[in-house]
């Protein structure tokens, strides 16, 4: 398969985990952004959703995955390496979803860190004003989250960091897939 189409893995991977958490969102009337956890709506024992939500994360993890270890590599060599940790974590979210409990915990943890810190990396390795932004809007929102400067659920942090993530990794996928699709 050529490089373009595994570019586009880096694009299809955030919507779908996008279109994932909305469809669950939809099943579960009872998810509030003001009380709950996105990964809420992934408990296996207690949310109608969780087989749309745990799936979604797989997919897009598995995706990323792709993205990283066939072209995005090539692109950034050390923020590849902290993206697919980043995607790998986010498949353990899925597998070990709340009824797991503090395994669950830990791995959301580690996930969201990861994910924190490919920004960062990213920022350095490529010195983008995008990865910047991205690192501190996501690290904001924990941080002003902690500190209880706003009320809401963890979610809210939770979709503010990861979607200040996403931004930079699809520019950088659609990026890298123009770039290669101009030299076919």
């Amino acid at each position: 398969m050529k490089e373009r189409y595994w570019s586009l893995s880096g694009v299809i991977g955030p919507l779908i985990a996008y279109t994932f958490i909305a469809v669950s969102i939809a099943y579960a009337p009872w998810f509030s952004w003001w009380r709950n956890a996105l990964s809420d709506l992934g408990h296996a024992s207690h949310s109608a959703s969780a087989a749309f939500y745990n799936f979604g994360l797989l997919l897009t993890g598995t995706l990323i995955t792709v993205y990283v270890i066939t072209v995005f590599r090539k692109y950034a060599k050390y923020t590849s390496l902290f993206l697919f940790a980043t995607a790998f974590s986010l498949q353990l979210v899925a597998t070990f979803d709340e009824v797991y409990g503090w395994l669950h915990g830990t791995v959301s943890v580690i996930f969201f860190v990861f994910m924190i810190f490919s920004c960062l990396v990213y920022a350095v390795e490529k010195k983008s004003i995008l990865g910047v932004l991205s690192f501190i809007v996501g690290l904001g929102s924990w941080v002003l989250y902690w500190a209880k400067v706003y009320h809401a659920g963890i979610a809210v942090p939770e979709i503010i960091s990861a979607t200040a993530t996403m931004l930079w990794v699809v520019l950088s996928a659609a990026k890298l897939f123009l770039k290669v699709n101009s030299r076919d």
